[in-house]
């Protein structure tokens, strides 16, 4: 198999992971497993309570096989991963030694992010599902998956393309921009805040309902605490979901500007634009449905899959303005 299509299969399976790791998550599967690596002291989820041998692990939790297998299922290909991308940095070493140009920075911050994704599987476990924790891990995925089609596109790009430079920072807002609402879709899940409001667009049926943005972004609450099913209150679940709206409606603005002006450039960048509007109002779709329809899983899961490839699409755009011209 070829370098560049080892990549290429390395992000598919990336985008399984994320969707696997989003079903877990949304099923309300991430504690399935009390323990870590393994669940209820077993390499296998165990069938029924008399074959866990750890009872202290039944005082923690009682054994429900399906979400167990939904958790050791997200982490068995998580595993797997973590190989295909350590085969990766390996293989962009030896690529090195007879191609100067080969990059090696950058496989090698991909596996590092691997690593530390793995620990935060492990804390996202052992801390309980704190909201940082499982926002940070849902945030690695992301990041995984993004280097990785960097990584693609720059072992298959060799082509000369002139674009005009004056995109540039207003594509890489666009790009914070996203990445910040992508955090924001984070807060709102782990903090069981989805279905803090069930209307749109009002909330509660009216436009500004009650709130306490005072407990709402408060990022560390010490350890112990279990939070599955949420701890806050809810006006402090509404003031993050009524965030996240508005996040959605600035990120959906400002990126449905920049793909408008960008298809009038033509050529590569309006390819691109076009692909990214088509996503844009896609998620936009799936965000109201998740409302409406208060929260199907598969349109929650749909959810994340979106986000993950509009997150590509602008990171291509970015990469056609900001790369090195051959």
């Amino acid at each position: 198999m070829r370098y560049a299509t080892f990549i290429k299969f390395s992000i598919v399976f990336t985008l399984c992971v994320i969707i696997m790791g989003a079903w877990t998550r949304l099923a309300d599967a991430g504690l399935g497993c009390p323990d870590w690596p393994g669940c209820y002291g077993e390499w296998i989820v165990p069938h029924a309570e008399e074959a866990v041998d750890e009872k202290h692990y039944l005082e923690q939790r009682p054994l429900e096989p399906h979400k167990g297998w939904l958790e050791m299922i997200h982490r068995y290909i998580a595993g797997t991963l973590g190989l295909l991308i350590l085969t990766i940095t390996i293989w962009s070493w030896r690529r090195r030694a007879s191609d100067p140009d080969q990059p090696v920075l950058l496989p090698t911050l991909l596996l590092g992010v691997v690593i530390f994704q793995a620990a935060l599987g492990m804390w996202t476990v052992t801390l309980l599902l704190k909201p940082l924790v499982v926002m940070g891990h849902l945030l690695g995925g992301f990041t995984t998956l993004s280097l990785l089609f960097l990584l693609q596109l720059i072992a298959t790009d060799r082509r000369s393309t002139i674009v005009k430079p004056s995109f540039k920072p207003w594509a890489m807002l666009g790009l914070i921009i996203l990445i910040m609402q992508i955090a924001l879709g984070g807060w709102t899940s782990t903090n069981y805040a989805a279905l803090a409001c069930t209307d749109f667009p009002t909330c509660h049926g009216v436009w500004m309902p009650e709130t306490d943005f005072s407990e709402a972004f408060v990022m560390w609450r010490g350890i112990g605490v279990n939070y599955e099913f949420g701890v806050l209150e809810h006006p402090a679940r509404t003031a993050i979901h009524l965030t996240h709206r508005i996040g959605a409606l600035i990120t959906f603005g400002y990126l449905l500007g920049l793909a408008v002006a960008m298809i009038k450039q033509g050529g590569m960048l309006a390819t691109a634009s076009k692909v990214m509007l088509v996503l844009l109002f896609t998620q936009v779709a799936l965000g109201i449905s998740n409302v409406v329809f208060h929260l199907p899983l598969t349109v929650a899961v749909l959810h994340n899959l979106v986000a993950a490839l509009l997150l590509l699409s602008v990171i291509y755009v970015n990469y056609v303005l900001w790369r090195r011209q051959y």
